[in-house]
């Protein structure tokens, strides 16, 4: 049986023991769901769904309009057969693979729409940091008055990793002021003689959390900054109680996985984006 709900917390006590089978492939879905829970100012608007199976759940995913749906794995490939009724104008799915793409196909049989794969990410989870190369400066956390760096370099990154045209600059200084004021979620820098790099962190999992987007400027780029920020952050986080830290990487960009994996960072699955046309 598919089911609406309203509430998230709802939705995360019903879920959670689908979605913590594998916490690291579904720490998108829990992340949201948890902002949604705690932050819910953020996302004006939110869908949340579930399949069940006499009181257990098979499968979960939720959407915050205008953005995609979110998956999880389901426990039983019918369960994505009930997903696909539900009633709703998707643009797109997000999850791992191969459950995006087995829904993807449901919808587009349902639907008519065609299917078109936008970006395939690599998703990564660390448990424990590994040394890396000492580089000039110092990580320090972003305030109030880095907020125009913060956006420009935030523009930056939607146009070149994401493909963003145009940023949603509303959606942006809103995003920019959650993490600033948030003791969940928030920004790093790495300074040397001034800001250099940047790593964002946010979307709390119950035992984990993520980090990114990662950004340095290009004249900047090949010293040594991101890898130091990123692993500075990551232990942060984890002396700070996380047993995890995740992160998404462009499975088209082998570099920037390198760095990672080098960092600690271990690959638990691939993820895809999916837009319906």
């Amino acid at each position: 049986m598919l089911r609406s709900l309203d509430e998230p917390g709802e939705f995360l006590d019903a879920a959670s023991p689908l979605l913590l089978e594998d916490e690291a492939r579904h720490n998108l879905i829990l992340g949201i769901a948890g902002t949604l829970r705690d932050s819910p100012e953020l996302y004006p608007e939110r869908r949340l769904w579930l399949v069940e199976d006499g009181a257990d759940v098979v499968a979960a995913a939720l959407r915050t309009p205008p953005f995609n749906l979110v998956l999880a794995r389901p426990r039983a490939e019918d369960a994505l057969d009930r997903l696909a009724e539900l009633d709703d104008a998707l643009p797109g799915v997000t999850g791992a693979v191969p459950e995006v793409e087995a829904f993807a196909a449901r919808w587009a049989e349902r639907t008519r729409a065609t299917p078109r794969p936008r970006m395939r990410q690599g998703v990564y989870a660390l448990e424990r940091i590994e040394p890396v190369a000492a580089v000039p400066g110092a990580m320090r956390p972003a305030t109030a008055a880095d907020r125009p760096l913060l956006l420009e370099w935030l523009r930056a990154f939607g146009a070149e990793a994401l493909d963003e045209e145009q940023a949603d600059e509303e959606r942006l200084a809103q995003l920019v002021e959650y993490r600033l004021g948030s003791p969940a979620a928030g920004f790093r820098l790495w300074d040397d003689g001034g800001p250099v790099s940047l790593a964002g962190f946010g979307g709390g999992t119950p035992n984990g959390i993520r980090v990114g987007p990662v950004y340095t400027p290009p004249e900047l780029r090949g010293r040594g900054y991101a890898s130091a920020l990123v692993a500075a952050l990551s232990a942060e986080l984890l002396a700070g109680g996380r047993r995890f830290c995740f992160l998404y990487t462009d499975l088209a960009n082998p570099t920037s996985n390198r760095i990672y994996e080098r960092i600690g960072y271990r690959r638990v699955c691939e993820s895809a984006e999916i837009r319906f046309e």
